[in-house]
């Protein structure tokens, strides 16, 4: 009996510490497991949080809506399949590349383009607009990035030969509304019959049909329709005004837009980017100036 109860009680004492071994495995099985979820948990929370940070951190691009009227080629046109193109374009564009932006182009009648910017419909206007004291009265305008002077197109059996021939009574100009010629045509060619129409092309028709003996533009498109037209229409070069200089216009006191125009303006005097545009769009035109020997758009010295 007693040699049983010895036996009983080491069994009993060695099941009971087998018992107190399973329980102490058991909870270090547990806290384990548990350390693992919870490194498993703070892994995923960092991850989540420097996704966030990514997010946060790397900022989408801005849009920049750019009004221009797709009219006016090399400058302001569109591609066979309706997509904009030419220097402005392409000189928006790389400004955008260069800030950040992400560029829209919005086509836009010419009497609409300042309108668009007091609206807030568009953020900038670059269409070989021509900085005047009217104009800055309403916009603010970035550096000139282009000069031009005004020509005339004039029909070819008339006798034009300069500004004055065509100040005189029964004299019919042809002028597109709201350019400079519109007003350098009303401002000193008091004596002719202005007519004003809505866009280029329909001002050269005028002249080449001989229902106007002339029509005012910048040098480069005059020099293009002569070209377009020899049969019908020629060209009077022979300067009658200052320079004119082209800029980009922004909201009145956009002034971090205009900052960074102005910045790339200044940057692509030096960098080739005028270069670029003018071997990309206007070559042949770059050529004959040179051989006129009028002063080139991009020069700004």
């Amino acid at each position: 009996m007693t040699n049983s109860n010895t036996r009983s009680k080491t069994v009993r004492r060695a099941r009971g510490h087998v018992a107190s071994t399973l329980l102490v495995l058991l909870a270090l099985v547990s806290l384990v497991c548990a350390s693992a979820l919870t490194a498993c948990a703070g892994s995923s929370s960092d991850s989540s949080s420097s996704a966030s940070k990514s997010a946060s951190g790397s900022s989408s691009k801005k849009t920049l809506v750019v009004a221009m009227e797709l009219a006016y080629p090399p400058f302001e046109t569109k591609t066979d399949s309706g997509e904009p193109d030419g220097v402005s374009v392409q000189f928006i564009k790389d400004f955008g590349d260069a800030y950040g932006y992400d560029v829209v182009i919005q086509n836009t009648a010419w009497d609409g383009l300042i309108p668009s910017l007091v609206t807030g419909q568009a953020d900038c206007v670059i269409s070989s607009m021509t900085i005047t004291d009217e104009r800055a009265q309403t916009v603010d305008f970035s550096e000139p990035y282009a000069v031009a002077q005004l020509a005339i197109l004039a029909n070819a059996n008339s006798n034009i030969s300069s500004i004055d021939d065509l100040n005189q009574p029964g004299k019919t100009v042809a002028v597109k509304t709201g350019s400079t010629g519109d007003t350098y045509a009303t401002n000193n060619l008091t004596n002719a019959t202005i007519v004003r129409l809505a866009d280029e092309s329909a001002c050269v028709t005028e002249v080449s049909q001989g229902k106007a003996d002339g029509f005012l533009y910048d040098q480069l498109t005059i020099y293009r329709e002569q070209k377009s037209n020899p049969g019908t229409a020629k060209a009077v070069y022979i300067a009658f005004q200052d320079p004119e200089k082209w800029g980009i216009a922004v909201q009145k006191g956009n002034t971090e837009l205009l900052g960074q125009l102005n910045e790339f303006i200044e940057t692509s005097k030096s960098d080739g980017e005028f270069d670029k545009l003018t071997e990309k769009y206007l070559p042949e035109e770059k050529a004959a100036f040179d051989e006129l020997g009028f002063k080139w758009f991009f020069d700004l010295s």
